[in-house]
């Protein structure tokens, strides 16, 4: 496997994030535009990859293989990373085969795609799931759903440093709190690791709570020696993962308009959407500082534009 430079991560830009219900409320917000480090492979994707790529390359592997669904933001910047980089990808993807924009991409990438049912997808966590696989494919490595695990939270340590190289240019010399969207929680859990208490990391779940993230950020955590941890979990599925409404909508519709800032409805405009409830509801002080992470995943919006 080619590895990228270690110095290939571009500078994400930290902006002060401008809306009038956060002015209302006497809430300073900083957004960490993960969605502008790189046209293909942004958001924290590349963060969650960068240590699962080092273990591949000491397992002398020559590839990648990995699971995500149709419109999968880890599976869309692994491949374009294969195709960059001249690594092979394989994708397990949930339900049955369709077309998407993302899957074209995955395609045009040379990832090799094969699709699980929804049956099949659901057993990834059962034991033995990955024998077969491994036995098809040898000469690859195995990274989680989501590019997960302990290696994918430890690389987002790096967005914490990133973010507060920047608190200067903000005029700020400090920050209370975190704030992003969870899908499989590696990136919260990544950020509780780096902070070590210091300050608090609130998770907006973009899945239902039956889907795990509190155990996958625990075992995590657990794997990593850290104690009690300073997080918090809110349900900001709006119903279940990939639902969508009016509201929501709206609400990205009138957000993006006030401030430019681009936003899909899967994860970043959910979790704003959850943020402004939790402002009006006075969980936040006036003065409260926060970072905001835009996880990028905007190529997966095209669907929704398209109507697909």
């Amino acid at each position: 496997m080619l590895l990228p430079p270690a110095n290939w991560l571009p500078q994400a830009p930290l902006e002060h994030l401008c809306l009038d219900w956060l002015s209302a409320a006497g809430i300073e917000v900083a957004i960490l535009r993960l969605d502008r480090i790189d046209p293909l492979i942004s958001g924290n994707k590349w963060f969650k990859l960068t240590e699962h790529l080092e273990a591949a390359e000491r397992a002398g592997a020559e590839g990648i293989i990995s699971l995500g669904g149709a419109h999968s933001n880890h599976l869309h910047a692994l491949a374009a990373a294969g195709k960059r980089l001249g690594f092979a990808t394989v994708g397990l993807l949930r339900g049955h085969a369709q077309q998407t924009p993302t899957v074209d991409d995955l395609q045009a990438f040379g990832m090799q795609l094969h699709w699980l049912g929804y049956g099949g997808y659901r057993a990834r966590h059962e034991p033995g799931f990955w024998q077969p696989w491994q036995a098809q494919y040898p000469q690859l490595y195995a990274v989680p759903e989501g590019g997960g695990g302990l290696a994918g939270a430890r690389g987002c340590a790096a967005i914490r440093t990133q973010a507060q190289a920047q608190l200067a240019a903000l005029g700020w010399s400090d920050y209370h709190a975190w704030w992003l969207a969870c899908g499989t929680g590696t990136t919260l859990a990544g950020l509780v690791l780096a902070e070590a208490g210091a300050r608090h990391v609130y998770g907006a779940l973009a899945v239902p709570e039956d889907h795990g993230v509190a155990a996958q950020v625990e075992s995590i955590l657990q794997q990593a020696g850290q104690g009690s941890a300073d997080y918090t979990l809110i349900d900001a599925s709006r119903g279940g993962f990939a639902k969508v409404d009016p509201a929501l909508l709206r609400f990205i519709e009138q957000t993006e308009q006030a401030c430019g800032v681009p936003l899909e409805p899967l994860y970043t405009g959910k979790a704003l959407l959850a943020l402004k409830q939790q402002v009006e509801a006075g969980r936040f002080a006036s003065g409260t500082r926060l970072l905001f992470v835009h996880s990028g995943g905007l190529q997966g919006r095209r669907a929704m534009l398209a109507g697909r």
